[in-house]
């Protein structure tokens, strides 16, 4: 099943999420490709895909809650949200501003409360040099969560899983860059 859910995703990112060109990438770095995940986490079967996918890659490690760094994780958790409702397996999700918000609760992470101690994924459509996810991994040691692993759409293999096995988390792509041909 997961094979035949990877193989649907592989083709969206193919069709819809990767264009050629030239590209100022969030890193500055300059690029020929662009991978937009969020063109397919947006979309109903994206969304779903990606979630199952997921879900499937963290049965069994424990892992009480699911988030990441706004914006590229927030259409996954929250596809992960719903499907984890309706498969009865109900996982948190949160989302990790990039600062403080300066009103209401003035909170970094938004959503149900994380509780110390507690085993979470962090998620995020792109990485390049991680440094989003790595972000937000320090807004949750302010916390005392236990972050189990990262997880990823696609890895672009230009740091991100070296510089997150530094401080400590492993990062899982669904697939690296070279799986869509780049």
């Amino acid at each position: 099943m997961m094979n035949q859910l990877k193989e649907q995703l592989k083709a969206l990112l193919l069709k819809d999420a990767l264009k050629k060109g030239n590209f100022v990438l969030s890193s500055g770095k300059a690029s020929t490709y662009y991978l937009d995940g969020r063109i397919i986490t947006l979309t109903p079967e994206g969304a779903y895909l990606t979630a199952s996918i997921i879900l499937e890659m963290i049965q069994g490690k424990g892992i009480v809650a699911v988030g990441g760094p706004t914006l590229g994780a927030d259409p996954i958790v929250g596809a992960i949200a719903a499907l984890s409702h309706v498969n009865k397996v109900p996982l948190k999700t949160f989302i990790v501003r990039k600062a403080v918000k300066g009103h209401g609760m003035q909170r970094q992470i938004e959503g149900p409360e994380l509780k110390k101690g507690e085993r979470v994924l962090i998620v995020d459509d792109v990485a390049t040099t991680g440094k989003a996810l790595l972000e937000a991994k320090e807004a949750l040691d302010k916390i005392g969560v236990e972050i189990v692993q990262a997880v990823v759409v696609v890895d672009r293999c230009e740091g991100a899983a070296e510089n997150l096995a530094q401080a400590g988390i492993g990062l899982e792509p669904i697939f690296k860059i070279k799986d869509l041909g780049v």
